[in-house]
């Protein structure tokens, strides 16, 4: 087993609570890394795992799970937990985990799990959309697809996606995140191979040459996942294709590392919409 064979890697650090007397990782602590590794296992196939079990009609339950000490980790030691999906049968599927300290293999390991009804825990067939999403993830193809479009297409997927972000999740009065901007913007969705919206934003036409992106939201269980500047970059692409040679936004101060991240800049001084911290940015295109 080694680092290339995995395509999804989450990342951590020994903490002090991990270590036993022997002054090593406890060797328990190496199924809790394995199952943290899980939702950025999740994420990358771009499922929010309670939605998406829901819409395939079951859930998945371990089984057996197996692990093999090659090496010990230390406190303080940086790890790469790999995962990939290595067999799905035909209620089964054959997860394969990899603890890394850089190069070297520490623990490799087996969970099986079977996907079955929630309600009896009795196997059913692994749904043939989920096994394509592994099959899909396992051979580098992309686990979305980027929609571009009018509100009249796209609205109602764009709105689930905002409703949920803004409105439930932030507390932003319902009468302000819907405006009337949204009948002439240009809007991008995301959705995952279940047909599900995950990600979503709106481009307007803030002054000749100049565009203004804005309601950027990603499904809470997919942050990090890439999947916000997947949105970003189809707006810019939006924006360029029509002529912009700038583009700005007004973002959340809490999320300005995030966009100076992908090329923004700072204009002006921070202010308040809706009770929450804002900050201009803009970028060339």
């Amino acid at each position: 087993m080694q680092r290339t064979d995995f395509r999804c890697f989450h990342r951590l650090r020994v903490r002090w609570a991990e270590v036993d007397m022997q002054k090593i990782v406890f060797n328990a602590h190496y199924l809790m890394y394995i199952d943290t590794a899980m939702m950025d296992y999740w994420r990358a196939l771009a499922l929010p795992y309670e939605a998406s079990m829901v819409a395939l009609g079951g859930d998945i339950y371990v089984k057996k799970a197996t692990l093999e000490y090659h090496a010990s980790a230390q406190l303080e030691d940086l790890l790469d937990i790999g995962l990939r999906c290595a067999r799905v049968g035909n209620s089964s599927l054959l997860l394969q985990a990899g603890i890394f300290r850089g190069e070297q293999l520490l623990v490799s390991g087996e969970l099986v799990y079977v996907f079955a009804d929630p309600a009896t825990q009795t196997s059913r067939p692994v749904p043939e959309a989920l096994r394509a999403i592994f099959a899909a993830y396992e051979a580098g193809d992309a686990m979305v697809h980027a929609h571009c479009g009018a509100w009249d297409a796209l609205g109602p997927d764009a709105a689930r996606v905002r409703h949920a972000v803004f409105i439930q999740e932030q507390g932003i009065p319902a009468d302000i995140e819907v405006d009337e901007l949204d009948a002439t913007a240009v809007h991008v969705v995301l959705r995952n191979r279940l047909g599900m919206p995950v990600a979503t934003g709106r481009l307007l036409q803030h002054a000749p040459g100049e565009g203004r992106i804005g309601r950027m939201a990603v499904e809470r269980a997919l942050r990090g996942g890439g999947w916000g500047r997947q949105v970003l970059r189809a707006l810019e692409d939006a924006a360029r294709a029509r002529g912009d040679q700038h583009v700005l936004l007004h973002a959340q101060v809490q999320a300005r590392a995030f966009y100076e991240r992908a090329g923004y800049h700072i204009h002006g001084e921070p202010w308040m919409e809706a009770g929450i911290p804002h900050i201009t940015m803009q970028r060339a295109l």
